[in-house]
């Protein structure tokens, strides 16, 4: 169903809240729900650092426990795939191993299988034909022969790139990262080059102490010295007449732009990187509803060059992704980016259309440690960060994420943009429209995110007719950086207005992609489209298939995505059904009173009530376990 635009009398609206049919209104909203933090994850929230011990929670459940138990009886991995018919003693560990071994006994110790889902057989058996879970799957019976325990389906040698996922990296990569076998040459080169800038600044600003420097030489030279004070001075002296080699070599340059696979954003619908929730199946799912550019989730630089299996998962993407899959990193210093972008461009350069340094992030943890919004305080390190990733990127572009400012009413990214463009080569800028310090509880401002693309545009013509500008671009009479902005797109008409500036070149929806995972086919139609309960159950059919895809159908992978399912479930439920509104479009920031849908399933999925998502994620992971419990990581639990 569709339902076009109607007018509203802004004087008769409530601020802040939605409208509702008063025959879908249950009650009186007692209890407004305040905006929640953005998607984010349990990685970088690690409890308060000081403060008042009543301060008000607000955003993240941060001492939530969502651990999933481990089966007490576990097939050893060997035997996953094994052929019962000739078992041979496939573990090096043999009777010591800690896992079980015998098929026929596991299987009897196996929980249930799900029988009362929405998918009758194994859904990952039904897409590969095979079960990369063989006997763990917990819809076993589909892959099976009953009488022989015999496992159905041709398996291939590679389940890893038969799985329609890319950008895995092997385990002996893995551990030339953990062993520190990787070389990093480009990294260290320009490091190097890096230093010595940093180096020839600071000389600079000594001159003035010199000639009192240069006394007291002449009195320590009189002295005698010992032997390794010697060593060491010279030593010093070497390294400091490489540096002045290195910047004499590279001063009049920009060493920095490499020839980069182009990048293009223009009009293109951008999913925002979404921490916890933006994983690989709500990606793919994306994909499916219209979007053209998807982002990893934000991973940690440092972890990455550790070779940290965990962090290392971050950027594998499914196949539909690609063109149009960013990688975004976090980090501190330039080491850590540099060091992060050569990993990346080394092992999976071909599953990468660019590689984003997150400047934007305002999680306090990472904020602390100089990551993530951090870098907008300190602009030359930033820059520092892009240009050696950028050196070391390959043929792969380098982008950044920014925010207005860290201080709420002083913004600086109008004057920073202008940095980026003489000192950078970056490919693109996107700009979120609230500073660090408003977090996500202030609507964005989208006449400074026009300010901003004007002094872009305006920075860029100042560079070509500076000096290096002519020399860098002598081919060409323009120079172009991609500018997003984001920040509070719910509808279509959100969308249609933010390009209406010439300047702007795309929008990055966040949590309005996750609410309205459909909110790009109203894009394309241009209307508000009325998704009935039915409609909407199906998109979370598509989404369970795709966790079961990526996570499996054994034990932990039903977990996993039963976890992730509900985390989906904390926005999913925040949708407001077009039909039961007095006035569309309705804002990301307005609530609506307590509303009943127009059919139990609709009411259903309108709740925020956790033991309701639960319910439904047992539509499709089949029943849980009495000691399943989940917290949502955002306070999004809507108006009680």
């Amino acid at each position: 169903m569709k339902r076009e635009l109607e007018g509203s009398d802004e004087s008769e609206r409530k601020r802040g809240v939605a409208q509702v049919k008063a025959e879908y209104v249950v009650g009186a909203a007692s209890n407004v729900r305040v905006d929640e933090e953005e998607a984010g994850s349990e990685r970088f929230v690690q409890g308060e650092f000081g403060g008042k011990k009543n301060k008000k929670k607000r955003g993240q459940n941060k001492n939530r426990d969502n651990r999933q138990q481990k089966e007490t009886h576990a097939l050893c991995p060997k035997y996953v795939l094994a052929d019962v018919t000739n078992q041979v003693d496939l573990c090096t560990f043999g009777d010591n191993c800690r896992f079980v071994h015998d098929i026929p006994t596991y299987l009897e110790h196996k929980r249930p299988e799900i029988t009362d889902s929405v998918f009758k057989t194994c859904p990952v058996f039904e897409t590969l034909g095979y079960c990369p879970m063989g006997f763990k799957c917990r819809f076993l019976s589909s892959h099976m022969d009953k009488e022989t325990h015999k496992l159905l389906g041709e398996y291939p040698s590679d389940l890893a790139s038969a799985s329609h996922e890319i950008n895995h990296i092997t385990q002996d990569q893995k551990y030339d990262l953990i062993k520190k076998r990787f070389p990093f040459s480009k990294s260290e080169l320009v490091l190097e080059i890096l230093d010595s800038f940093q180096e020839e600044n600071r000389e600079m600003h000594r001159e003035a102490e010199k000639v009192k420097e240069d006394q007291q030489d002449n009195e320590d030279e009189q002295k005698e010295k010992a032997p390794q004070v010697v060593q060491r001075e010279l030593e010093a002296q070497k390294r400091r007449q490489r540096q002045k080699d290195l910047y004499l070599q590279y001063k009049d340059t920009r060493f920095f732009a490499q020839e980069k696979k182009p990048l293009d954003l223009k009009h293109k619908k951008i999913v925002s990187p979404l921490t916890t929730v933006g994983n690989l199946p709500y990606r793919r799912l994306m994909r499916t509803l219209g979007a053209d550019v998807t982002y990893s989730e934000m991973a940690l630089a440092v972890p990455l060059v550790q070779g940290t299996n965990s962090e290392w998962a971050l950027p594998k993407a499914h196949e539909s992704e690609y063109p149009g899959f960013g990688v975004q990193v976090a980090c501190s210093k330039g080491w850590q980016a540099s060091k992060a972008a050569e990993a990346l461009a080394t092992y999976i350069p071909n599953g990468i259309s660019e590689i984003n340094l997150n400047s934007g992030c305002p999680i306090d943890l990472l904020y602390r440690q100089g990551s993530g919004s951090a870098l907008l305080d300190n602009p030359a390190r930033m820059i520092r960060c892009l240009n050696a990733m950028n050196y070391v990127s390959g043929d792969i572009p380098i982008t950044v994420k920014i925010r207005t400012g860290t201080k709420e009413g002083h913004p600086i990214a109008d004057t920073l943009v202008r940095r980026l463009v003489f000192e950078t080569d970056v490919a693109a800028i996107t700009l979120h429209g609230r500073s660090r310090q408003q977090r996500y509880t202030k609507v964005a401002d989208w006449d400074y995110v026009s300010q901003v693309a004007k002094a872009l545009r305006q920075a860029e013509a100042d560079f070509m007719e500076s000096p290096q500008g002519k020399e860098s671009h002598h081919d060409e009479k323009t120079r172009h950086t991609q500018f997003v902005g984001n920040g509070d797109i719910f509808n279509y008409t959100d969308w249609y207005q933010h390009l209406e500036d010439p300047e702007v070149d795309s929008c990055m929806v966040a949590r309005g992609a996750l609410i309205k995972p459909w909110i790009f086919e109203e894009i394309n139609a241009q209307q508000h489209l009325d998704k009935t309960s039915s409609e909407r159950l199906e998109i979370l059919k598509t989404y369970s298939k795709f966790a079961m895809d990526h996570w499996g159908t054994d034990e932990y992978g039903i977990a996993l995505g039963r976890r992730f399912f509900c985390e989906f479930m904390s926005f999913f439920h925040r949708y407001i059904p077009v039909g039961i509104l007095e006035r569309v479009p309705v804002q990301l920031n307005e609530r609506p009173p307590l509303w009943k849908g127009r059919d139990d399933m609709e009411t259903l999925l309108g709740s925020s009530d956790v033991k309701d998502w639960i319910k439904l994620s047992e539509m499709f992971f089949g029943p849980t376990e009495d000691s399943f419990v989940f917290t949502p990581k955002h306070k999004s639990s809507s108006y009680k």
